[in-house]
């Protein structure tokens, strides 16, 4: 996300949008899976249904949320609707959104880890 918030209005298509986006859904499959599998670990099966279903509906709520943000980020950054000005409120979003994705990758390491850390010492 980072380099896909360099985006400009010269900017070459496969360096400034095609190779960003590849490892974008590169990453994304590598990552959507495991934290989809580590949201329903440890769930009884009884329970299995309704932790799997809080877990897409926090998926959807987050992705709003999110959208939310970075359209106010984008909305705030020019005024203008010149192609420029929304080049640049394109990559105020998309900075915006490396942000939030650091934000998150912070919260997982403070949270996440610890607590499975934990939870696998408890089970030696």
């Amino acid at each position: 996300m980072a380099w896909l918030s360099r985006l400009g209005l010269h900017t070459p298509y496969v360096t400034g949008v095609a190779l960003p986006m590849i490892l974008i859904g590169a990453g994304q499959g590598l990552a959507l899976a495991p934290m989809t599998s580590s949201g329903v670990d440890g769930i009884a099966a009884e329970n299995a249904s309704a932790a799997s279903g809080l877990l897409n509906t926090v998926h959807q709520i987050g992705s709003a949320l999110n959208l939310s943000i970075l359209t106010a980020v984008a909305a705030t950054t020019a005024t203008g609707s010149t192609t420029a000005d929304i080049a640049s409120r394109s990559g105020a979003a998309l900075t915006g959104s490396a942000v939030l994705l650091a934000l998150a990758v912070l919260a997982v390491l403070a949270q996440i880890v610890p607590a499975r850390a934990t939870r696998n010492e408890r089970s030696l």
